[in-house]
Order: structure tokens, then sequence, then C-alpha cells
């Protein structure tokens, strides 16, 4: 195998990096080894390995191994559950009790949250996950390369003069080097799946509401939904399973049963109707990058699944639908960081208009004050109309795309991202053809359907994402269907050289 090697058996202490999640998690109860050993030989990678890839911004090495001890300790007394004692890493926009909670950005870098997300508390305090520490990102969220972080651009680990994709870079390049069994991701428009699919992992955004947003930082409130980044669709059920639920926190969290995710997993997927979008194999998907996914939806003939051709017809208005929506969000959403209240105060302001604008000026970068820019002008009097309010009206045309379609398909299927990643510093001056990134994944984000991407092949010898998406709450299902081509295949076993 050229791209890379299988993973060893659940026996290979020395690769305990290789193992899937389950196997972890039988190992620990098996006591061949104990969640110290884990988190100290994930602490060891992250030593070892994070000065190239720049994945992480803050290490928590005395909190991951007291939580260690702490879930051996539970371990011994027979209790605990599926993820007691195996450690994750989180992305750095999700807020955590006594820790830096950056969001890649100067404008926090001094920020340390006085509580935790509710998907930390429910991950750590609750299901007894271990934390290795914050993933960097782009500032904000606001990139899809990772090459806006005030901490520097993240490296992908199949070829380091590449991108890892954004926002969550640091939580996929961590994950596919092998220093951490899986990471908490955010996505806005595609910041989980378009790296998962450029780092060869698999990666998913729930349903709009499925997921709590209290403690994550906002960067588009209507848009933003937390997820999970792992080798495979097994190994983020498990993860969502703990993260999914209804919380009174956060008023766009949905109060309806989080279905058994692991359970689902082994269902066969034979009647199973795949649609495919038109609109989504049409110019500007390589063509190497097309062979791949086509031989992909050919497993999924050949698992039973029946396939048909579909069409969403305003598909092609996601990109400008979502940078009209997205900003004006976001220009709201930082408002609040004005060198006042908290985060970057600049020196030297003489009055109250000064220190705004100092401050924000040194404490954002170029493409978040782009974004606000962008943001405060379609909101501003005499442009709402014109822009803001007709995005809505677009973005209701795009959910009906996907209603209209769910009544005939189980799921749509697709490419996750055009290219394979491109290299550093090639689109950081083009902020369109940045933006084109995303062009596959914002329409799931803009309707809140729920959408993964998984490996599927290699073009030169780095990673192929193929995107699955499903209808409202159907997280199981695009589970399911993700398992039984991962069972078939064996492209999310592959791991870049040098990080096996």
């Amino acid at each position: 195998m050229s791209a890379g090697t299988r993973g060893p058996g659940a026996g290979s202490g020395e690769a305990l990096h290789r193992l899937s999640i389950r196997q972890l998690a039988e190992g620990l109860r098996a006591r061949r080894f104990s969640s110290r050993e884990l988190a100290q030989h994930f602490l060891q990678r992250i030593e070892a390995h994070d000065k190239t890839l720049n994945s992480f911004v803050t290490v928590t090495a005395e909190r991951a191994l007291a939580q260690a001890a702490a879930a051996d300790a539970r371990l011994a007394q027979g209790a605990g559950g599926p993820l007691t004692g195996i450690p994750i890493a989180q992305k750095d926009i999700f807020c955590t009790q006594g820790v830096k909670t950056s969001c890649g950005s100067r404008m926090l870098d001094s920020f340390v949250a006085p509580y935790d997300a509710t998907i930390v508390r429910k991950l750590h305090a609750e299901a007894g996950a271990v934390m290795l520490g914050k993933c960097n990102m782009d500032e904000f969220a606001m990139g899809s390369s990772n090459e806006t972080s005030w901490y520097g651009p993240v490296r992908n680990p199949w070829d380091l003069e590449r991108v890892p994709g954004g926002s969550s870079g640091g939580s996929v390049a961590a994950v596919a080097a092998g220093l951490a069994p899986a990471a908490t991701a955010t996505d806005t428009g595609g910041s989980i799946r378009q790296p998962a699919a450029l780092t060869g992992l698999t990666g998913i955004k729930p349903t709009y509401g499925r997921v709590s947003r209290y403690g994550m930082v906002a960067f588009a409130s209507s848009l933003d939904q937390a997820g999970v980044v792992a080798h495979s669709a097994e190994d983020a059920a498990y993860v969502l399973q703990a993260m999914a639920g209804f919380d009174p926190l956060d008023s766009t969290s949905v109060d309806r049963p989080v279905d058994d995710y692991c359970a689902a997993l082994d269902r066969p997927i034979e009647g199973l109707r795949i649609g495919l979008p038109k609109e989504y194999f049409a110019a500007g998907l390589d063509p190497a990058c097309r062979a791949a996914i086509e031989t992909a939806i050919g497993q999924f003939e050949r698992l039973g699944a029946r396939i048909c051709e579909i069409r969403l017809p305003h598909a092609p208005l996601s990109v400008p639908t979502y940078y009209v929506v997205a900003p004006a969000e976001a220009s709201s959403n930082l408002a609040r960081y004005d060198g006042v209240r908290y985060g970057h105060r600049a020196d030297g302001a003489k009055t109250l208009e000064e220190l705004y604008k100092k401050s924000r000026g040194e404490g954002f970068g170029a493409e978040v004050q782009r974004r606000i820019m962008i943001g405060t002008y379609v909101l501003s009097h005499g442009y709402y109309d014109a822009y803001y309010l007709k995005a809505q009206k677009v973005r209701r045309l795009i959910y009906d795309d996907f209603k209209h379609a769910f009544e005939t398909v189980d799921l749509v299927v697709g490419p996750t991202a055009q290219n394979v990643a491109f290299k550093l510093g090639d689109k950081l001056d083009d902020p369109v053809a940045m933006y084109l990134n995303d062009i596959y994944t914002i329409a799931a984000n803009l309707a809140g359907i729920p959408a993964l991407s998984i490996p599927c092949g290699f073009v030169n010898g780095l990673p192929v994402g193929l995107q699955l998406m499903g209808n409202f709450f159907d997280e199981a299902r695009l589970l399911n269907a993700a398992h039984q081509y991962q069972l078939a295949t064996d492209w999310h076993l592959r791991r870049p050289h040098g990080f096996e």
C-alpha cells in the first residue's frame, strides 16, 4: 500500500495510537494497559511530532494525567462507559475552565474560560474521556486552510508543505498523525468535513441543534454546529453519542431523544436510496477526485444501495448566500470584543473610540476584519433588503431543495472538496478561491441537515473525501452507511508516512 498501511490488532501495545476507540476501551477494561499509560503514550507523541505540525495551541498534560488516574479508578470499580479513560483533543473554540480558550486569535490569547462548554463537560466530567489539550484553528473559525491562526499555520501530516483544511485544521492534523484518537471540531460551512477530507479522516457535522453550542465561541450562530473527527465512523459514533442531546442552556438545542448511533452501525444498507446531485458533479471537480468518488459510489451499489440522479437546483447559490449570512452574523457576534470587557486591549489609547479601533485592529487578523466589514455592510441601512434579506430567502430555497430530495432518497452523496489538499500559501491572497473550497459543504449548513465526510481514495498520495448528507436527525443512518462502506474498504486505515 503506497499511501499507508493497515492498523495492528487490538493486542499491539507498541502502537496504541493505531487502535480504534472500541479496541482502546476493550484494552482498558481487560487491563492490558491503563488510562494513564494511554495518556502518556499520546502526550509523548505530541511532544515528538507537534513541533512539526503545530496542531495544538495548549497541551494539558497535568490535567490529562489527573483525569486518566480518575478514569483508572472508575474502571477498577467496574464503572464507566465506552469513553472512560480514552484521550481526546478539544478544538480551541470550546470553553474549558481554567485553560486558555483562544479561538486561534490574538484577541483571546489571554482569555481563560471560567466554565466548561456543555460538550466539554459531557465528554470529560460525565463520559470520563481524558483531555490532551486544545487544538489550533483558523481565527474565530474563519478559513478553509488553517492559515489564519494567530499561532501560525497547521501542516498536513500527509504532506507538510500542504494545508490540512480548516477551520478545524488542528483537530484533523492531530488525529491523522496519531496524536489523539479523536477530536472535537466545529462546522459553520464545512469546517469539519473539508479538513477531514484533506487528511483522510471521518468527520461528522450533526443536525443543527443536535449538539449543544453552549460554551462554543460563536462565529455565525444560525450555522455553527459542533461535531467530531476520527479515523472511522465507528469511532465518531462513540464520541458523538456522548456529545449529543438536549441542553437547556442553549436556546437552539432541540429537545429530542438521541438515537443509539453505535447500535445502528451494523445494519445492512441493502435497499438504501442514494441520490447523486447533478450540480455536485459539474465543472470544477478535479477529474481524478471524481474518479475516486465514482468508485466509492460503485462500492455502495455493491453493498446493495440504489443509486439515482437528483437535482438540487439552488446548490450553486450556496457560496454567495453563505458569504452574506455568515459575515453578517459574525459582525454581530464579534462586536463584543472591544478592548473593554475582556480580550486584547491595546495600549496608549487616549479616547474610548481610539481604544475600540486599536484593540480590534490589533486583536483581529485580516480575514476576520474582512468578514466583519462585509457583514456590517450587508446589514447597513439601504443594503439589508438587497443583500441579507435576499440571502435568507435563497437559503430557504436551498432548504426546500433538500426537503424535496429526501422525499425520494435516504442520503445525498457527492464530493466533499473540489481537489486534494493544496500547498500552504497558494490561496491565502485570493479570498474568493479560498471561499470556493467549501462549495460542496456549505449547503448542508444553510439547510441545517447532518453531513459527514469519509476517505474514499488517494490522488497523488493525498486523501480524497466522499460526502454523505442525510435528513434531519438522521445521524444514525449516515454513520451506518459510512461504517458499512468502511467494513468493505481500507481507506480509513491508511496512515501518513512518518506518523505510523
